[in-house]
């Protein structure tokens, strides 16, 4: 074993200095700083929008701010679905009582461009059966504007009004309701996972004082986010859909980095080092990982950014600001309670009778063990991180089988995604029981072509009668159009209303907007198309212009921080193909539940045949950076202790032996958040919560367990090849796991190349790194 040189301990460094001097400050502060953010953030979600994947420089954006502004009856966004019972639409009774709400609503405040059936007879405003019909009107305002005048008008006009009953329908409706469930499925899912989670952590650490630190990081984290969201809603849109993200992330992240330094911390205690020195040599290294481990997971989430669509920016919003605070939290308030704990981080023991048990029945048991915590923790003791190295040395001894098979698993598992198909989120998002949704799915299924979902063509310039005229003649010949009404003009502008054949964003409605955007007409006429349809071609056009913007970030980003920690030129390339992989099964798993409708009864949920355009997106950000959060943890050890040894095979098992334990805790406690977010009742919550969830659980367990170190070992010592300019730049400007080199003396430190690696015992080199009490710069070896 090294023998290292403990007679003088690690100076304390400015950093460890700041946080540490005054710890029971540094939590005052961060209490009053944490109330403060309880009444800053406080009815954030009330300020959010439900919206949010319409690109706000599209031609069909534009075109719809223009006919909301000139013809507001041409966008109507409230439908009053006024069932008629066994009478029928045009009963004289019925016609009076419809007539009567119709000029009731227009007399509403933020009520513009109120039409009826009984008004215009219009045959797409009636239902086919003659039961039912339709007052439309639009609600003027933004969507918190929108959904307080629908709060208000709800008791007034739905129900029983004589002889008819009314239900409230459109987008507005439908948004509104979106944002209430979303709001209260939130609670329920932190109803869910905190106690859950504690269970967990409880279960890791074994003691209740050391579990509860985590939690504590993460809710402090994600009541500081719900303030920066609040703050940002004053200046820009923020999707509620981003409040899952915060409660997700918060947790999970913020138990991931806590669970790495508190199990440094007992470690270092349970090696005889006081609290101040184990505090500082936890900063130092756990510490500078949990840093630069969050900066990838927030530069993954900036990649969103790139996109217009306010729906994506608000996750990068969130995502930024949760993790950013999650890491200063851990690095900031953790140190300081640590400080005061000391020892007594082990107090409340639920497995003391347990450990004494062992003790009893094996003698001259190292004391490390029972200090340093369970299972996940990162226990000291050799025994919990054996099955871990035994692992390892098995995938190792038959690399190229683990290889080949666990990548063609992982491809097959995909195989579904070659069949997306991109939609837009509709109703269908709701739970069957909701009001705005049955009434859409009335008019959907009970009315010709489709009120909610046809066309508008905006029409611009000094154009002759002749000329709309021929326009009209022309959009009309275009296949996939069932009817053409208008045009209604109004001074220089005009507009059409075009009713597709089938469904309102079917592929042939899709290719009718492209057709009618090629329609030609006179040189003084400007065409522009919206509604439903156009709204998904542009959104889909927007994100392929982007995407490889969004995906250059990432994994330039990958590259760069990868090479800075381990001065490889190989490792980053496989980090960003590995972490690709990781995210296979997820992807093909969203399409075989969620667009084909495998599962759809269990969960609870009705499929629509396509996938919401930006959620893969969404999805690929984040499970990429929580992926990037794992191999950070994973590299870095491996990565410190060939370093140390220059033993490829052994430091690969020292990794996986050091590290298994904590990356897979940490994922089945991300995951079991992930999925109480996925027991929301609106579709792309379910899907984001139980897609992200398995992703997190693939690379945990498969990919970091399995794939890793097989490729790692088909690698060999190659894995660290970087040309000498590179070699040089990472001497000048790579990054630190520690201060300075432990002083070990150069006799004591066998050569270990020749050794055989994974299948000897590698705890005397662990014990020399854990114990040495001073960090050392990661891709400076260790002086023998």
């Amino acid at each position: 074993m090294p023998e290292v040189n403990r007679s003088a301990p690690p100076p304390v460094g400015g950093w460890t200095r700041f946080v540490t001097a005054r710890p029971r400050l540094a939590l005052l502060a961060a209490l009053v700083i944490t109330a403060l953010a309880v009444f800053a953030g406080s009815g954030v979600a009330d300020r959010m929008g439900s919206g949010g994947w319409q690109a706000p420089d599209a031609e069909s954006t534009y075109a719809t701010e223009v006919l909301a502004r000139e013809f507001p009856a041409s966008q109507p966004n409230l439908l009053l679905l006024v069932d008629s019972g066994s009478a029928g639409v045009d009963d004289p009774a019925v016609a009076a009582e419809a007539a009567r709400l119709a000029e009731r609503l227009k007399a509403e405040p933020g009520i513009s461009g109120v039409g009826s059936y009984w008004e215009t007879a219009s045959p797409a405003l009636r239902s086919e059966d003659g039961r039912e019909a339709i007052i439309a009107a639009r609600i003027g305002g933004d969507e918190k504007t929108a959904g307080e005048t629908l709060d208000r008008l709800a008791p007034a006009f739905a129900g029983e009004r004589g002889p008819v009953t009314v239900s409230l329908g459109g987008p507005v409706a439908v948004q509104h309701e979106m944002q209430t469930i979303i709001q209260e499925d939130l609670l329920r899912a932190e109803l869910i996972a905190l106690p859950v989670t504690l269970v967990l952590l409880v279960m890791v650490f074994g003691s209740a004082v050391a579990a509860m630190l985590p939690l504590a990081v993460g809710i402090v984290a994600i009541l500081g986010t719900n303030a920066v969201l609040r703050g940002l809603t004053e200046f820009t849109d923020v999707s509620v859909f981003a409040m899952n993200l915060t409660t997700a992330l918060g947790l999970g992240l913020a138990i991931d980095y806590a669970l790495f330094i508190v199990r440094r911390f007992r470690e270092e205690l349970a090696t005889g080092a006081d609290t101040r020195t184990a505090v500082g040599t936890t900063l130092r290294t756990a510490g500078r990982t949990v840093l630069f481990s969050a900066l990838t997971v927030a530069v993954s989430l900036s990649a969103m950014l790139v996109f217009p669509q306010y729906f994506l920016r608000s996750f990068a919003y969130a995502g930024i600001a949760v993790v950013l605070l999650a890491a200063a939290a851990a690095l900031i308030l953790l140190p300081a309670a640590l400080v005061l704990l000391g020892p007594r981080i082990n107090s409340l023991d639920l497995r003391r009778l347990l450990r004494r048990r062992k003790k009893t029945a094996t003698a001259g048991a190292d004391p490390a063990g029972a200090a340093a915590g369970g299972f996940g923790a990162g226990s000291a003791d050799a025994s919990p991180g054996r099955g871990w190295a035994w692992l390892g040395a098995l995938v190792m001894r038959r690399a190229p089988v683990f290889a080949i098979v666990t990548t063609v698993g992982l491809l097959l598992l995909g195989l579904p995604f070659l069949g997306v198909k991109f939609g837009t989120a509709d109703d269908r998002q709701l739970p069957a029981s909701a009001e705005s949704r049955v009434v859409q799915e009335h008019i959907r299924d009970g009315f010709p072509g489709s009120p909610g979902g046809g066309l508008e063509v905006l029409v611009e310039g000094q154009g002759s009668r002749a000329d709309h005229a021929d326009l009209k003649a022309r959009i009309e010949q275009l296949p996939g159009v069932l009817r053409v009404e208008g045009p209604v003009a109004e001074g220089p502008a005009a507009y059409y209303s075009v009713l597709p054949k089938g469904e309102a964003v079917g592929e042939e409605a899709q290719q009718l907007v492209r057709d009618l955007r090629a329609v030609p007409s006179a040189s003084s006429l400007d065409i522009s198309v919206t509604g439903t349809a156009a709204v998904l071609v542009d959104s889909k056009d927007s994100i392929a212009d982007r995407l490889p913007w969004a995906l250059a970030i990432i994994v330039v980003a990958t590259l760069l921080v990868v090479f800075l920690l381990t001065g490889s030129v190989l490792i980053p390339l496989q980090a960003v193909v590995l972490n690709a992989l990781s995210l296979t099964a997820m992807f093909g798993a969203v399409v075989w539940v969620f667009q084909d409708g495998n599962l759809s009864g269990l969960l609870a949920f009705t499929s629509t045949g396509d996938i919401e355009t930006t959620l893969p997106v969404l999805m690929f950000c984040v499970a990429f950076g929580l992926s990037m959060d794992y191999g950070v943890f994973l590299i870095s050890r491996i990565k410190e202790e060939y370093d140390r040894t220059g033993d490829h095979e052994h430091s690969v098992t020292f990794g996986l032996r050091h590290t298994g334990g904590l990356i897979t805790a940490a994922a089945v406690i991300l995951a079991v958040v992930m999925v109480a977010i996925g027991t929301s009742r609106v579709t792309n919550t379910k899907m984001l919560g139980l897609g992200i969830a398995l992703a997190v659980l693939m690379d945990a367990m498969v990919v970091r367990s399995l794939l890793v170190p097989a490729v790692m070992k088909l690698m060999g010592r190659s894995t660290w090849w970087a040309p000498a300019p590179l070699r040089a730049f990472h001497r000048r400007f790579g990054l630190s796991e520690g201060e300075s080199a432990p002083a070990v003396v150069p006799a004591a430190l066998p050569d270990r190349g020749g050794r055989g690696g994974p299948e000897e015992d590698p705890e005397p080199a662990a014990e020399a790194e854990e114990t040495s009490g001073a960090g050392r710069v990661i891709g400076e070896p260790a002086r023998r």
